[in-house]
């Protein structure tokens, strides 16, 4: 890794797989940048394993050229940023379809205290053919959206491929998806780690290659949107999962007296019971997830601690989880054994369902419930065990 001069403040980095047609251009924009605004900087090609001569095109353009062996757009970016020898970097695609000879706006941002800086392509202006239907009205404003939703990043163009970003800020996140996600790894990490974002307009202008692109839309789509799921804990497990508890336990409790009627001739009732208290087990399992996955996480490094999940935490010790979920046995217990001694007292004929069917399914929720939240509680002190031990 390399910390690079101090007189170096701008790297324009371009990841390049096979850009023979456009990468000289593209260099040669972004060096009359550098020359027209005065900025001390370089060209960087991470080449990801052209086999189209890109690599001698942009050494005679006026790149320093360095192989990024991690294969994929995400791979090409890590091994640049490492190489990269500014105080600040600048990257995009090296097909044509950014201008790199405009880019005051994001030098400026930088330079004012910004660690990222994002384009945003649709305040800047999206030429014709430069960005298929799918993506411009659907893919990207979907998925820009469920990234604001979940990090609360105040970002309109969420996968814009032309950003500034201060280069130890960016190097301290620990960047690690090799694919498209790399894009949606950058931002979210950035904004879970409180760094400074910024957006300015930029432009975007149909590729100049005669090739397919590198993008896959579902198969990229996909990994972007799992990204997202898999760093919100709230969204995929903690917030379904209180629905369910709540739509549940709502349910079961007007079901406990009797039967509702809901028309003229329908009425619900035990079998809506049923159906009921499987909801509260679904929900409890998935706040249960989310509380696994965020101490998971935490463990591991790759989400900040929050204070609110930290202060929860430490207030459901296992004891006191443990002996949550005992009271739950307990209560359920004694709700089938009653129920069972009051079905021997009938001689064993059919179960009421007007009173003893109610008081089981019950009594077998709180039960269930009990076995899942003691056995998390002994999971999340597996994940404890783990953690290193910061007092000697």
């Amino acid at each position: 890794m390399s910390d690079g001069p101090a007189d170096i403040e701008l790297t324009i980095l371009m990841p390049c797989l096979n850009e023979a047609e456009t990468v000289e251009v593209c260099v040669r924009k972004a060096l009359a940048f550098l020359a027209r605004s005065g900025v001390s900087g370089e060209v960087l090609i991470a080449d990801n394993g052209s086999t189209d001569g890109s690599q001698a095109l942009a050494t005679a353009a006026g790149a320093r050229v360095v192989a990024a062996p991690i294969r994929g757009y995400g791979g090409a970016l890590i091994g640049g940023v490492q190489a990269a020898r500014g105080r600040f970097v600048i990257m995009g695609d090296a097909d044509n379809s950014y201008d790199f000879s405009a880019l005051d706006p994001f030098v400026a941002a930088l330079r004012g205290g910004a660690d990222l800086v994002m384009g945003d392509r649709f305040a800047g202006g999206i030429k014709p053919g430069a960005m298929p239907w799918l993506h411009r009205y659907l893919g990207n404003p979907v998925l820009s959206f469920i990234g604001r939703l979940f990090f609360r990043i105040p970002v309109s163009d969420f996968h814009c491929g032309l950003r500034g970003f201060s280069r130890e800020a960016i190097l301290s996140l620990r960047l690690q998806s090799p694919g498209m996600e790399f894009a949606s790894e950058m931002i979210v990490k950035a904004a879970l780690r409180q760094l400074k974002i910024e957006e300015v307009p930029t432009t975007l202008s149909p590729d100049g290659r005669t090739r397919p692109p590198h993008l896959q839309t579902w198969r990229d789509g996909w990994r972007h949107l799992r990204f997202l799921l898999l760093h919100s804990p709230r969204w995929l497990f903690l917030y379904p999962g209180l629905i369910c508890i709540a739509a549940g336990a709502a349910l079961a409790a007007a079901l406990l007296p009797g039967s509702i009627a809901i028309a003229p001739h329908i009425r619900i009732d035990v079998h809506s019971l049923i159906s009921a208290c499987f909801l509260t087990i679904i929900g409890s399992q998935l706040v249960l997830f989310s509380a696994l996955a965020r101490k998971y996480a935490e463990v591991e490094g790759f989400l900040p601690p929050t204070q609110g999940f930290r202060a929860t935490l430490v207030g459901l010790t296992l004891e006191r989880v443990l002996l949550i979920s005992l009271a739950l046995f307990v209560c359920g217990g004694t709700g089938i054994v009653w129920s069972v001694a009051v079905w021997a007292r009938s001689g064993f004929g059919p179960i009421s369902y007007n009173s003893l069917m109610r008081v089981l399914m019950i009594s077998f929720t709180a039960v269930t419930l009990s076995i899942q939240f003691s056995a998390g509680a002994f999971l999340a002190s597996v994940f404890a065990i783990r953690q290193p031990d910061t007092d000697r």
